[in-house]
């Protein structure tokens, strides 16, 4: 599906088994990753950020990210996964293996932001809150150390996420809390921190009041993402009148690699999610929408090509916004 837009998709889990053809711990199909990218680059996407959520989940995304130029990575460990710092044996020793990966993904051009890491408070029965924020806040250390943004996850603590960012903001050249389906409350907080962007997937869109709280986020603070294989936009949910672009989709017993799997969120889907926000925030020129968050995403991971991204936005009009 040819497509003249350049969007980059920030969030995207390829090391989850379901790219490998696992699903529930049983093999439905072959590995498919090069069919799953050649959706998403004639989609549109430019570039795919690769997301690690545990040490060696890192290892996996930045070996994963050397596969195309296009593909970038995160290192880090996601809040539910903390645990692993402990039960390692020796936690700076974790911490620093996790140093020593950055810097060589750094090396490599593919390793753009810590993470992911943050707090998550839905899931407490994976990992309790008090390690969560112990090992979220060394995390800002390992930022601080390679000189990269952050990636954070904010899941139902708004409260403590927001004082230990600000108690680290020394720390913090950026980043964006990915995933976002918190209140207006919740959003209006994040926003205060001026380089913490808001990023938004099928999760995020969900209900009306979804809809209302994304509306409220304003553009120049704004990322698009999939989250892929999770949070699909499926037909239930309210910002679904505003899907214009679809793909051949089959169930996994009946693998087609030329098909999306239904049930399988993937990255050339994230053009559903740039529709959606267009049509909740009135947005007639979508074109123009896609430039900007663009540019966003640019200016926080990829600030070498922030003038060619600052270019077309200027030469398309910013008053289409």
């Amino acid at each position: 599906m040819p497509s003249a837009m350049r969007m980059i998709d920030i969030a995207v889990n390829l090391t989850d088994g379901m790219f490998k053809g696992i699903y529930n711990g049983k093999q439905y199909h072959a590995a498919d990753i090069p069919a799953v990218l050649a959706r998403a680059w004639s989609a549109g996407v430019d570039r795919i950020i690769v997301t690690g959520g545990s040490l060696e989940e890192s290892r996996e995304a930045l070996a994963i990210a050397e596969m195309d130029g296009r593909l970038f990575c995160t290192v880090g460990v996601h809040p539910t996964r903390c645990k692993e710092f402990e039960e390692s044996g020796d936690p700076e020793q974790h911490f620093r293996a996790l140093v020593s990966l950055a810097k060589e993904g750094i090396e490599k051009g593919k390793v753009v932001a810590v993470g992911e890491c943050g707090l998550d408070y839905d899931r407490l029965h994976f990992c309790p809150s008090e390690i969560q924020k112990k090992y979220f806040e060394k995390q800002f250390e390992l930022a601080a150390v390679v000189k990269l943004p952050m990636f954070l996850h904010m899941r139902a603590a708004a409260e403590d996420f927001s004082q230990i960012l600000d108690r680290n903001k020394h720390r913090f050249c950026a980043g964006v809390a990915h995933s976002f389906t918190g209140s207006a409350e919740d959003r209006d907080r994040l926003l205060l921190f001026d380089n913490l962007f808001i990023g938004v997937n099928g999760c995020s869109l969900k209900t009306s009041e979804n809809l209302d709280v994304v509306k409220g986020i304003p553009i120049e603070r704004m990322m698009i993402e999939t989250d892929s294989p999770y949070c699909e936009i499926k037909n239930t949910h309210a910002g679904i009148n505003f899907v214009k672009t679809t793909w051949p989709s089959k169930k996994k017993e009946k693998y087609d690699r030329d098909s999306t799997i239904k049930g399988r969120n993937e990255p050339c889907l994230v053009r559903q999610v740039l529709e959606v926000v267009a049509g909740c925030k009135g947005v007639a020129d979508i074109d123009q929408l896609s430039k900007a968050l663009y540019h966003n995403t640019c200016r926080v991971f990829f600030p070498q090509d922030l003038d060619s991204a600052a270019d077309a936005l200027l030469e398309s009009g910013s008053d289409a916004l």
